[in-house]
């Protein structure tokens, strides 16, 4: 072993020697010329030379000397944080040590041991991966080689023989946007490279698995600790580049248990099990790299924003955008060029609703990546939802400059068109993603649908059973029974060639019911738009005593507004944790909608000033009433979650002010054709009231049709019927099967859908005084209200 006197003068001939113009210090220069002299396997490019010289002078910031550079003291640091291996470095390097009279105290044999190594690593040269030897995360002991070798031909051997058998698969995933992760503790790249799927079952691979056993044992017979985590580590580190995960996985995990507290083999397992779609895992060992990174000091400090990153990543895996949000913009504070952290951050915001601060976050990863296709595409979709629409197409057209065959850029500027009502150029951009990706049903159905709108109906229905060859939802039979419709009665379309018939939109006054049971045209339209929000977010779906529940159990601390109030107030981070255990039965993807739904909806006006946190007893009072349970059960809830707040916390009564603070709320963000400053015109509530209000009480006022949320009764008799199919009766408007309520004109004897009735269309060959009409929640109604004429 070296001793500190041997190891300090080791440093002190490296640094001499490289210190060209010996004025103490190594300038970045002459460190690169350092760096790619200890490392003669590896060809850097002039990009990673830059990222680890900022790397080494902003870690050892302290013994930066101005131009100088690196300090000898620095450079000796850097060997001691385990930064390098001086032995190795001195060997490589072909120096000497000399004693005062200036001869050498190097040993025959140690001069025969050096010449072995240099061929060692000559021979090494031409067959190791850049990993080996980059800095903090490189192999250290001579033995962990032959492991590596050894692996390499094992794996070779395997590849061989199931590719001649035909076992071996690849999905090309290249087409889709990149997930962005760093897979080295160091600069990422680019995932390129396809995924491979290993056969497992077969014999090939049991052998291989005994094998890797074999090595595995040599590894842990190692001469010291250090020297066995060395061999696990290298071992699972060629095994992930052959993308055997699984295995890589177990060589990590034994990596850690000899060095918990080592970041790397958190790291890599938490890349492996998110690879193997293991989110929460992955999760849980990001966290503990994270843990272990912020515990060690400098030496890991620059790894950091990597840790961030992959953390984010697996966040999203399980549909955790806001979390996620919050560790990408921690990895751009740490690391303001970390191009990949700003894509992410831009691509996160976007998925939660909040475009303007997706544009810049993009915006900035453009500037400093200007080819990142993917930034690219993401900004394109930012600035389509915003509303800027010709600067997305071009920023569309250059993310499928820059990568001719990105699937997302190309579907999503298809789905552009179709809003602009340019179908021809749409089913060009659904062709091209075809071509790529031919079992794209989506990109199927949607080049049928613009197909349709640019008036193919022959090549739509043909597009259309293509697309039912490859899904069996029940959206593409409707679409077809459209267009048999549309065939059997040809019909002009009103300025849309979307196969709507000739219509004339009336106005509401016209519109007419004939019983009380027949919903109101402005009821309905609201209703409908709440139905909507609750499809979306599934929100009809999660039982509201699990609000109740959530309360009881759920310990949040009392904080202080602005104006002083005491509020149970949480993050909107702290809030999507909540909101996954109400909608636990959501897919990952299916909830990150869910999430940003309510965060442009609700979180947005409860959050007004932008803060960030939210008043957690009011937003579960916002969304009792769109929960599943009965409407009395909802009331109650929504009640007790205001009686929760700290205002009113132990009574059992709420403030009246509280109350008409909760009736606007729910109005601005369910019916928000009446906001804020219209109620306080209406009822005059400008003054502070210190009165209180029971439940019986609050339920009045809740049900008020004029100023409360009456619109529930609307919203319930569309939870309990919106489903049902009324036989063959299509609407007169749209020719779409009626689905839901059917709104029958009665003189005309024409039939609406409740979309186009809650928009007054009707068709335009019935031109009345005005119109009334019968509500029919299901044919046995029509049956029934048929008998009673008869009778």
């Amino acid at each position: 072993m070296t001793t500190r006197g041997s190891r300090s003068e080791k440093v002190k001939r490296i640094f001499q020697q490289f210190d060209a113009n010996r004025d103490g210090g190594l300038n970045r220069e002459e460190m690169a010329a350092l760096v790619v002299a200890v490392n003669p396997r590896v060809n850097f490019s002039d990009e990673q030379i830059k990222a680890i010289l900022d790397e080494v002078f902003r870690t050892y910031g302290e013994f930066i000397d101005g131009e100088k550079g690196l300090s000898y003291d620095g450079l000796l640091r850097t060997y001691d944080d385990g930064a390098g291996d001086v032995d190795r470095d001195f060997d490589a390097l072909g120096l000497e040590l000399f004693d005062n009279k200036g001869v050498s105290v190097a040993s025959e044999a140690s001069s025969s041991l050096i010449l072995d190594e240099r061929t060692m690593e000559s021979q090494k040269k031409h067959r190791t991966a850049a990993w080996a030897v980059s800095p903090n995360h490189g192999i250290v002991f001579d033995d962990t080689w032959k492991l590596v070798d050894d692996l390499e031909i094992l794996v070779k051997r395997l590849k061989s023989k199931q590719a001649k058998e035909g076992k071996l698969k690849a999905d090309i995933s290249d087409a889709f946007s990149d997930a962005g992760w760093s897979r080295e503790l160091g600069p990422s790249s680019e995932i390129t490279e396809k995924r491979l799927f290993w056969e497992e079952s077969g014999h090939d691979y049991a052998v291989f698995i005994k094998e890797l056993g074999v090595l595995r044992s040599r590894a842990d017979g190692a001469r010291s600790r250090e020297e066995a985590f060395d061999g696990h580590m290298a071992i699972g580190r060629v095994l992930y580049e052959h993308q055997l995960f699984k295995e890589a996985l177990v060589s990590f995990k034994r990596a850690y248990e000899l060095q918990p507290m080592d970041v790397r083999p958190h790291f890599r397992s938490g890349n492996c099990l998110y690879v193997l779609g293991k989110y929460k895992e992955a999760k849980e060992e990001f966290l503990l790299a994270l843990e272990s990174a912020e515990a060690g000091g400098n030496q890991w400090v620059s790894l950091l924003p990597q840790i961030y990153v992959n953390l984010g990543i697996a966040l999203e895996g399980e549909g955790m955008v806001l979390s996620a949000c919050e560790h990408y913009r921690e990895a751009a504070i740490l690391c303001p060029t970390h191009f990949r952290a700003l894509k992410l951050l831009g691509s996160a915001l976007f998925g939660v609703g909040e475009y303007r601060a997706a544009v810049k976050a993009l915006e900035e990863a453009i500037f400093m990546k200007p080819d990142y296709a993917d930034a690219h595409c993401d900004l394109a979709s930012a600035l389509h939802a915003m509303g800027e629409d010709e600067r997305a197409i071009e920023v569309f057209q250059k993310a499928i400059d820059l990568k001719p065959g990105h699937v997302d850029a190309l579907y999503n500027l298809g789905g552009l068109y179709m809003d602009l009502g340019r179908f021809p150029r749409a089913s060009e951009m659904y062709t091209r993603v075809l071509a790529v990706r031919s079992n794209h049903w989506r990109a199927q159905l949607n080049k049928a649908v613009s197909m349709l709108g640019a008036g193919e109906t022959e090549e739509a229905k043909k597009a259309l059973k293509e697309a039912l060859k490859m899904t069996n939802r029940v959206e593409l039979h409707d679409a077809i029974y459209h267009l048999k419709q549309l065939q059997k009665k040809k019909v002009k379309g009103n300025g849309g060639s979307n196969g709507e018939g000739a219509f004339v939109v009336v106005e509401p006054s016209k519109f007419k019911t004939v019983s009380e049971r027949t919903t109101l045209r402005q009821d309905l339209s609201n209703a409908l738009q709440i139905r909507a929000f609750q499809r979306v977010t599934r929100l009809s779906r999660c039982d509201v005593d699990l609000l109740k529940k959530e309360m009881g159990e759920n310990d949040v601390p009392t904080s202080y507004s602005g104006g002083g109030a005491p509020q149970k107030s949480i993050r909107k981070p702290n809030l999507e944790e909540i909101l996954r255990k109400l909608l636990n039965f959501l897919k990952p993807e299916t909830f990150q909608g869910a999430v940003k739904a309510i965060n442009e909806k609700i979180l947005s006006v409860l959050d007004e000033t932008g803060s960030g946190r939210v008043d957690l007893g009011m937003f579960y009072a916002v969304i009792a009433p769109i929960c599943s349970g009965s409407p009395d059960k909802r009331k109650r809830v929504a009640f007790d979650a205001l009686l929760w707040r700290p205002v009113n916390e132990g009574n059992s009564q709420i403030r009246k002010v509280d109350a008409v603070e909760y009736i606007k709320f729910l109005r601005a963000i369910y019916v928000p054709s009446h906001g804020f400053s219209e109620m306080l015109e209406v009822h005059g509530e400008t003054e502070i009231d210190s009165s209180v209000v029971s439940f019986s009480e609050f339920q009045v006022m809740f049900d008020d049709p004029d100023w409360g949320f009456g619109i529930m009764s609307t919203l319930m008799k569309l939870e309990a019927g919106d489903r049902n199919r009324h036989g063959h009766h299509i609407c007169s408007v749209c020719h779409y099967p009626i689905i839901g309520s059917r709104f029958k004109e009665i003189k005309s004897r024409f039939n609406l859908c409740s979309h186009c009735y809650s928009e007054g269309k009707v068709p335009s060959n019935f031109k009345l005084d005005e119109y009334k009409f019968r509500e029919y929640g299901s044919d046995a109604e029509a049956m029934k209200d048929k008998c009673m004429c008869f009778t």
